[in-house]
Parts: C-alpha cells; sequence; structure tokens
C-alpha cells in the first residue's frame, strides 16, 4: 500500500491565502524556551539542562480555513437539507471521511472556468468510473501547480451549481479541490457579477448545501499523484466545536 499526502502544510506562505486571511507561526526554539522551562523547578538552572535546551513550540494564530482543510455545510449557509440546522464540523460522521475514492482531472480548464455537470460526466466516462454513494470526488486544477506563487489564490477553474449538484445527487457527500476555494477563484466571478449583477453567480457550488448538506475540502495538494480511481482517501477534521470548518490531513491509500 502507498501513502499519498494530499494535504499542504501550515506555514508561514504569504500566497497560499488571501492578504490578511493567512496563518502566523512564531517558532520558539529550545534555547528560546529554556528559561521558562526550569521556571517549572525552583532551584534549578539552565545549565542542569542537557545542552541547555528546553522544548520547541509553536505559537500559531490562524481560522479554520487555513491550510487544507474541510468545510462543514454551516459554512455555506444556516440550514441544509430543505431547512434543517447546517451541521458543523464537530458533527460531520466519520464514515463520510474514510472511503474510496475518484479523481476529476480538469487541469485543462482555465482560471476561472466554472466547471459544469456535463464536464463531471464526461470526466466520469473518460476514466471508466460509476459514482457511488459516499465515494470521495476530488478535483485536479491548474491551481495545484501554483501553491506557494503569487497567483495560487486567483488560479484554477471551479465547481458550478450544477456540478456539484450532480455529484450529490450521486450520494457523494465529501469532496475536495487543490484550489484556494471550491467555487472559481473570487477574482474571475467579480468580474462575470459586475458584468451580469447576477447574484446567483455567487458561491454557487459552496451553496448547494443549502439544499443536501455535504462537506468540500479545499487547499489540497499532490492530486497530480493519484489515479482517476482505485483508491481510498482518509480525511478526518479536527472536531472544532460549532465549528465552519476544521483542518484535514487527508491521505490516499493507492493498493489498498
Amino acid at each position: 500500500m502507498q501513502f499519498i499526502d494530499l494535504s499542504v502544510p501550515l506555514e508561514n506562505n504569504p500566497h497560499a491565502d488571501p492578504p490578511g486571511f493567512g496563518p502566523v507561526i512564531e517558532y520558539q526554539t529550545h534555547h528560546d524556551t529554556a528559561d521558562y522551562m526550569v521556571s517549572f523547578f525552583p532551584g534549578m538552572v539552565k545549565s542542569d539542562l542537557p545542552d541547555g535546551h528546553g522544548w520547541a513550540i509553536e505559537q500559531i494564530k490562524l481560522n479554520t480555513h487555513n491550510g487544507t482543510h474541510m468545510d462543514a455545510p454551516y459554512h455555506y449557509f444556516s440550514t441544509m437539507d430543505g431547512g434543517k440546522r447546517a451541521a458543523t464540523i464537530d458533527e460531520i460522521p466519520l464514515d463520510w471521511c474514510f472511503r474510496p475514492g475518484v479523481k476529476l482531472d480538469f487541469r485543462h480548464f482555465p482560471d476561472g472556468y466554472v466547471a459544469t455537470r456535463e464536464d463531471v460526466v464526461a470526466e466520469l466516462k473518460r476514466i471508466d468510473y460509476v459514482l457511488k454513494p459516499l465515494d470521495i470526488v476530488v478535483v485536479n486544477t491548474r491551481a495545484g501547480s501554483r501553491y506557494g506563487h503569487e497567483d495560487y489564490v486567483s488560479s484554477g477553474c471551479g465547481m458550478g451549481r450544477e456540478a456539484t449538484m450532480y455529484l450529490v445527487e450521486q450520494g457523494v457527500r465529501v469532496t475536495g479541490i487543490d484550489g484556494w476555494s471550491w467555487d472559481a477563484p473570487f477574482v474571475h466571478t467579480k468580474q462575470k457579477y459586475a458584468e451580469t449583477k447576477d447574484a446567483s453567480l455567487i458561491w454557487e457550488g459552496h451553496r448547494v448545501g443549502m439544499d443536501v448538506g455535504y462537506c468540500h475540502m479545499e487547499k489540497m495538494h499532490n492530486l497530480e499523484a493519484i489515479p482517476g480511481h482505485g483508491f481510498n482517501i482518509a480525511c478526518f477534521p479536527v472536531r472544532v466545536k460549532g465549528g465552519s470548518a476544521g483542518w484535514t490531513r487527508a491521505v490516499a491509500m493507492v493498493g489498498a
């Protein structure tokens, strides 16, 4: 069995999120913390510690949508499934998060393109796969190759309403994408809205969660390394009480 990491690290990367939305990590070395460590033990001095070492530790300021994470239906709207209270990330069934994986290769679509139902059907036909309930479907876009670069947040295609609805109608409840958002990057949607004043274009893939509660992962990575199907994905989110999302170490298991 081969394990393939599908996650990006939490890091001080200025291009992983829009300005002002990224994590801030303060690294404290063994020498930085030595005084603090000996303060727990009256009479101890730093020279009593091995080479004067305390512990290494990191102080992190972040939000639940930094790094590779899973969005809960609560992120998209306050209700789901025809008016039920939207589920938060700590309420997501664990059996949604360890399932056979399916990859849609949409790297050929231009930045800002909104993938359609027909695009999904055509790609499933190309890889010769029929979706099953609770399959985890991940979308490989051009954004995956731009992570860490200045244009990452604006790169890649997005998943439109009808494409997303098709997936959830097949029983899919967890999806993922290597872009910053499941929807097309805002910079492109902004231009379309300016031309049409059609507010339904904004977050159209996310808003499917109002009709059918589902989760998606964002900022996945290394999707190029997995096949179209024939693997499993584990993607258990951190249980943030009442949270709209949870950080996720997504892993593909090929040959499982």
